[in-house]
């Protein structure tokens, strides 16, 4: 019987082993009591499974509150639980259900984190994950064997169409390869969204009859799920080439429709996440969390950035990075969006890192502030990455770009 295997760490003042069959019993066939119809037989075909307990540290101070019981002491442990495919089917939100659902609430738990799960073959065939990924992202913006360079448009709000695709048009000449809405940026009075894919796609395709490139532009879609659909058929009429949604938000199955329909690259944008992940012992880990995306089929997904201006730690990012890039089922996979506070400085560390160019990396006031405008911005960036791959230090790379040099005047003395 083919079986979903999930991964959590657990901290508990309860015995280990009786508190992971009450977690199973809690995301199968069980409930606080034993109730007429819970036979043997069901429960040997449908009861979740306790396949694993490594045991880890033990604390003196509970991580949540509400835990009851125990004797002040708390153990934290590493289990894995395993169901039938046959409890879930192929059905994401169920999915999400047995993983998560009620877990957080178990009074038996000091902390409950999911860290990673694992789906059977057959899953592959309902949900071939990205359409787009990687290749078909490079394909669209024309860009190989390098990082594709992006930014977001700034101030966030307040610009008008015209005043837009002004911008757009600068940053277009100044050889961008990816912009971007901001995730507050969806169809507000002062930017109508249809007026802003009309302008914005004006300057992009009037560039690409220039040039010969077609910058992507990520057009905030993000809405009421009827008008997320006439909105995505918009971009498809303006002959753009993103989607750009808010997916935490949104939602998984509203996320994996707009993927099924196959036109357009979903540009995955993660706000909210913070509260999915930053308690160490509540929530989940990226690992998981952009297998769920995968499943609903998005192509790019934010991880963050090194030397973010947020609270994550660089170790972290690398390992949202490098889950991004990693198999799963036999779908392709996401290319992984380096954003926030991010500017030239940091491609250096994020290469060494993370030793792939198979990424988007997006820099918003670290283009729209430098010092010698935008396209100093983005010559500064793409400078600086070209130095970073060839293995250049900073200041060597600095010496060899005067806009590069001038954005760490700049971002780097802070």
């Amino acid at each position: 019987m083919e079986r979903i295997t999930a991964t959590y760490l657990i901290e508990t003042p309860l015995e280990l082993a009786r508190v992971a069959e009450v977690l199973a019993g809690e995301q199968s066939s069980g409930t606080f009591v034993a109730v007429p119809g819970e036979t043997a037989e069901l429960k040997a075909r449908y009861a979740a499974r306790v396949e694993q307990i490594e045991m880890l540290e033990t604390v003196t101070t509970s991580s949540l509150p509400g835990v009851r019981g125990g004797s002040g002491k708390f153990q934290r442990a590493r289990i894995r639980i395993s169901w039938p495919l046959e409890n879930v089917g192929y059905n994401l939100p169920a999915l999400v259900s047995t993983l998560q659902g009620n877990l957080y609430e178990l009074a038996q738990l000091s902390g409950l984190r999911l860290l990673d799960f694992d789906l059977p073959a057959s899953f592959a065939a309902k949900f071939p994950g990205p359409r787009f990924g990687v290749a078909g992202t490079r394909r669209l913006a024309g860009v190989n064997e390098r990082p594709l360079i992006g930014t977001i448009i700034k101030p966030s709000v307040g610009l008008s169409p015209a005043e837009t695709a002004e911008m757009v048009q600068t940053l277009c000449e100044a050889g961008i390869d990816f912009i971007k809405d901001d995730e507050l940026m969806a169809n507000p009075p002062h930017s109508p969204f249809n007026e802003r894919v009309a302008a914005v796609m004006k300057v992009i395709h009037a560039h690409a009859d220039r040039t010969g490139k077609q910058v992507m532009y990520a057009f905030n879609i993000t809405e009421e799920f009827d008008t997320m659909q006439r909105n995505y058929d918009t971009l498809l009429s303006a002959r753009a080439t993103c989607a750009m949604v808010s997916i935490n938000p949104v939602g998984l199955t509203a996320v994996h429709k707009l993927a099924q329909r196959g036109e357009l690259p979903i540009h995955a944008h993660r706000n909210g996440w913070g509260q999915l992940t930053r308690h160490p012992l509540l929530g989940m880990e990226f690992t998981a969390y952009q297998k769920l995306w995968r499943l609903a089929g998005v192509d790019q997904l934010h991880v963050n950035g090194i030397a973010n201006k947020f609270w994550e730690p660089d170790d972290s990012v690398v390992k949202s990075l490098e889950a991004c890039s990693s198999p799963f089922l036999s779908g392709q996979p996401l290319l992984p969006v380096v954003s926030s506070g991010q500017w030239g400085g940091q491609a250096f560390e994020t290469y060494r890192r993370f030793p792939s160019q198979d990424l988007l990396y997006l820099a918003g006031g670290g283009i729209a502030a430098h010092p010698g405008g935008p396209a100093a911005g983005v010559r500064a960036i793409q400078s600086a990455w070209r130095y970073a791959v060839d293995g250049l230090k900073l200041e060597e790379a600095a010496e060899r770009s005067p806009d590069f040099k001038a954005s760490i005047e700049k971002f780097g003395r802070s």
